[in-house]
C-alpha cells in the first residue's frame, strides 16, 4: 500500500471515529425463572462473599440460586438451621429452588454436617451447605443468586399488573434515587412489578415499616423518576425529579420499600372509569364482577391494594374524597387525615387548603404503623368516646348493606359502652350558626369546593405548565382530559375575589363545626365519633355517562374536607347484587366512615386496631371479595 493510500485511510478512519467518542456499556440486569416463578436479577450485586468452590449445581448464566442463613453463636446445629428455614416458605419471593445451596454464617459450621450437605425435612432434596464470609454489606437471611466470582444478588419476584394499577414499576437506584424496573412479563398493557423478599428486613422502632411494600400515587415526586400527574404531556415534558416529596421521604425513612408509582385520575380531579379517562386507562376494581368503577382520584392505589396480596400499603391523596372513595368501593382501610399533619412539598396540588396525604390498606396494623411514620408527633389515645353521632344512617335492616351497617353500629356501641344520637346537620346549623352566616349550609358551601380546586389548580399547576409547554412547542397547548378542563373553565369564569370568598366560607363552617359538633377532649381526644356510610356502590365502568360537570354542592363526605377533621373508612361487611356483566349474583364491600375531632387520627388508628382484635372488624383480603377469593379475571388463566 502506498504512503498516500495509507494516509488517506487513516484520515478517513479518524473522521468516522473521532478521538472524543466513548462507549458506555452498563448492565441493567436480567430475568430468569426458578421453579416457573419469574425473577429480575439486578445488574449490580448486593454484596460479595467468599465460600468454598462447588460444582454440579443448577445455574443460569453462571448464577446459582442460594439461600443465606445467619445462625447465632451457640445455635448453629442442624435443628436450628431447620427452624430458621421453616419460616421461609411463608415468603412469596423465596421458593425451594433456592435450596440448591445454603450459605451459612456460623461460628460452628462443622457441627452441621461434615460432608457439607444436608437433607431438610419437606424439601425433597439434598442441599449443599457452605460457610461464607461477606466482603462489604453482610447479607440478611433470604434468597439470592450467586455468581462464580462470589457476587451475591438480591432477586425481585415479578408480578403482572393485571389490574392496570401502576404507571411505572420501580427499583432502587444509586444515591437514594429510583429507576424504572427494566423487566417485563407477557401480558397486554400489564407491566411487571418487582418485589424483594420480606426476609431481608426486620422491623425496629426506627424502621416500623421495614419490608413493607409501598405503592405511590403518581402525584408525589420520587427522586430519579418523572411525575405524570395522570397526564402524558406532563410526563413527557418535565425531567425526572431530583428529590422525594416529604411524605415519600418519611415513609422511606421508616423502612418502606417503594415498588412503583400508581395511577391517578388526571391532575387528581375526579373522573369516571372509561368515560373520562383518555390519556391512561382507568385501573380495574377487582371486587365483584371486576367491572365496577374503582373511584378516583387515588384509583391505582385503591385497585392495587384490593387486587394484590403482595402489595402491603399504598399512599394516596384526599382533597374531596380521593382516598375515601376508592377505599369504600374496594373495602379497604383508608384515611383522610387532619389537614396539615404532613407537609406536601413535592406533591402536585389541587387546593392546598384541602389537600391531604393518606393511606389505603388492607391491614389496620400496617395502617397504624404507616400513620405513625407519616404524621409526626401524633397523639395515640387509647381511651375512646362514649358518644356516637350518625348522619343519614339506615333506620332498619331491610337490605344486606343496611344490615351490615347497623350490625357494626350495634357492636361498636357495645364495645364503647356508648349511646348513639342521630345528627341532623341542617337543624344543628340553624340552631347555632354564626349570626351573619346564611341560613342554609348549601347556600354557604355550594360553590366552596369547586372554586377552591379550580382557582388554586389553575394558578399552581395549569398556568405554569401551559406557559412552559407553549414556549417549547410554538404556542401549542397540551392535551388535558375533559374533567379538569371543565373545572378549570369554571374557575376562569369567576373573579379573583371568588377564591377569597370560598376560603372565608370554608373557615366559617370549620370554626362552627369544631366548636359545636366534634370537640376535642383531654381524655378521649374527641368528645364523640361521627359515623356515616356510602352504602352499597354499584357503578359499572362500561356504561355511558353524561359529560363531566362542575362538582357543586355540599354533602356528608365534604364535612371532613371543610372542617379539617380526620375521616377514616373501615370495611364492615358485604352485600350482593345481580351483575349485568356476569349475569350472576356477586358481592361488593360495605363500609362505614368514622370522623373525630381535629388531631384525633391516632385515636382512630387505635380504635380500628382494637375493633379488629375484638372481631368487630376484619383484615380485608385481596381478591374478588374482602374475604378473599380468586378475582374473576384470573380464574383459569396462566401467568397472573
Amino acid at each position: 500500500m502506498s504512503p498516500f493510500t495509507l494516509t488517506f485511510y487513516c484520515a478517513l478512519f479518524s473522521l468516522l471515529i473521532p478521538d472524543a467518542v466513548a462507549v458506555t456499556l452498563t448492565s441493567t440486569g436480567g430475568t430468569l425463572t426458578l421453579n416457573e416463578i419469574p425473577y429480575y436479577v439486578p445488574g449490580t450485586p448486593y454484596t460479595t462473599v467468599s465460600t468454598r468452590a462447588f460444582q454440579g449445581l443448577q445455574s443460569v448464566n453462571g448464577l446459582v440460586p442460594v439461600t443465606v442463613v445467619n445462625l447465632a453463636a451457640g445455635n448453629d446445629g442442624l435443628s436450628n438451621l431447620e427452624s430458621v428455614l421453616g419460616k421461609f416458605p411463608a415468603d412469596d419471593v423465596w421458593n425451594a429452588g433456592f435450596l440448591e445451596a445454603i450459605l451459612v454464617k456460623s461460628t460452628g459450621y462443622g457441627t452441621l454436617n461434615s460432608s457439607g450437605t444436608v437433607s431438610l425435612p419437606g424439601a425433597n432434596m439434598s442441599s449443599l451447605v457452605l460457610p461464607f464470609t461477606a466482603h462489604g454489606i453482610p447479607p440478611a437471611n433470604g434468597p439470592y443468586f450467586l455468581s462464580p466470582k462470589g457476587a451475591l444478588y438480591q432477586p425481585y419476584r415479578l408480578y403482572i399488573d393485571f389490574a392496570g394499577a401502576f404507571t411505572q414499576p420501580l427499583i432502587p437506584s444509586s444515591n437514594g434515587s429510583f429507576a424504572a424496573l427494566p423487566a417485563a412479563l407477557p401480558g397486554i398493557q400489564s407491566p411487571a412489578v418487582g418485589v424483594p423478599s420480606r426476609l431481608y428486613y426486620t422491623k425496629t422502632t426506627s424502621k416500623p415499616l421495614a419490608g413493607v411494600r409501598l405503592g405511590i400515587k403518581d402525584i408525589y415526586d420520587i427522586a430519579g423518576v418523572k411525575t405524570s400527574d395522570g397526564n402524558r404531556a406532563v410526563y413527557g415534558f418535565y425531567p425526572p425529579k431530583t428529590a422525594n416529596s416529604v411524605p415519600v421521604q418519611r415513609l422511606i425513612d421508616a423502612g418502606a420499600i417503594i415498588v412503583g408509582k400508581m395511577k391517578t385520575s388526571q391532575f387528581a380531579n375526579g373522573e369516571t372509569a372509561t368515560a373520562d379517562w383518555v390519556d391512561y386507562h382507568s385501573p380495574f376494581n377487582p371486587r365483584g364482577d371486576g367491572y365496577q368503577d374503582p373511584s378516583s382520584s387515588s384509583s391505582g392505589p385503591g385497585a392495587g391494594a384490593g387486587a394484590y396480596p403482595w402489595l402491603d400499603l399504598t399512599l394516596g391523596s384526599d382533597t374531596g374524597g380521593s382516598i375515601r372513595g376508592p377505599s369504600q368501593v374496594q373495602g379497604l382501610f383508608g384515611n383522610r387525615p387532619t389537614h396539615g399533619l404532613v407537609s406536601l412539598t413535592g406533591t402536585m396540588p389541587l387546593a392546598p387548603e384541602l389537600d391531604t396525604a393518606g393511606f389505603l390498606c388492607r391491614d389496620p396494623t400496617i395502617w397504624k404503623a404507616a400513620g405513625i411514620a407519616l404524621y409526626a408527633d401524633l397523639p395515640f389515645f387509647t381511651t375512646y368516646p362514649s358518644k356516637i353521632q350518625t348522619i343519614s344512617f339506615p333506620l332498619n335492616a331491610t337490605t344486606q348493606s343496611s344490615t351490615a351497617i347497623l350490625s357494626f353500629l350495634s357492636k361498636l356501641e357495645s364495645f364503647l359502652n356508648a349511646k348513639t344520637t342521630p345528627l341532623n346537620l341542617t337543624t344543628a346549623w340553624a340552631a347555632s350558626k354564626p349570626a351573619s352566616a346564611p341560613a342554609s349550609l348549601n347556600t354557604l358551601l355550594n360553590l366552596t369546593y369547586p372554586v377552591l380546586i379550580s382557582k388554586q389548580q389553575t394558578r399552581l399547576v395549569r398556568d405554569p405548565f401551559y406557559a412552559a409547554y407553549a414556549a417549547v412547542h410554538d404556542g401549542r397547548l397540551p392535551f388535558v382530559d375533559p374533567a379538569p378542563l371543565v373545572r378549570w373553565a369554571f374557575g376562569d369564569s369567576l373573579p379573583a375575589s371568588a377564591l377569597t370568598e370560598a376560603q372565608t366560607n370554608k373557615t366559617i363552617f370549620m370554626d362552627w363545626f369544631n366548636t359545636h359538633i366534634l370537640l376535642n377532649n383531654t381524655k378521649t381526644c374527641s368528645d364523640s365519633l361521627l359515623l356515616y356510610s356510602a352504602g352499597l356502590s354499584i357503578q359499572y365502568r362500561n356504561e355511558y355517562n353524561p359529560p363531566p360537570r362542575v362538582p357543586f354542592g355540599f354533602s356528608t363526605s365534604r364535612i371532613s374536607v371543610f372542617a379539617e377533621v380526620p375521616d377514616v373508612v373501615v370495611p364492615v361487611g358485604e352485600a350482593s347484587y345481580r351483575s349485568t356483566i356476569t349475569n350472576h349474583t356477586e358481592v361488593l364491600p360495605v363500609t362505614v366512615d368514622i370522623l373525630a375531632a381535629r388531631g384525633c387520627d391516632g385515636m382512630l388508628f387505635n380504635l380500628a386496631l382494637d375493633l379488629t382484635a375484638a372481631g368487630i372488624l376484619n383484615v380485608s383480603q385481596s381478591g374478588q371479595t374482602i374475604a378473599g377469593g380468586e378475582i374473576l379475571l384470573k380464574r383459569g388463566m396462566v401467568g397472573l
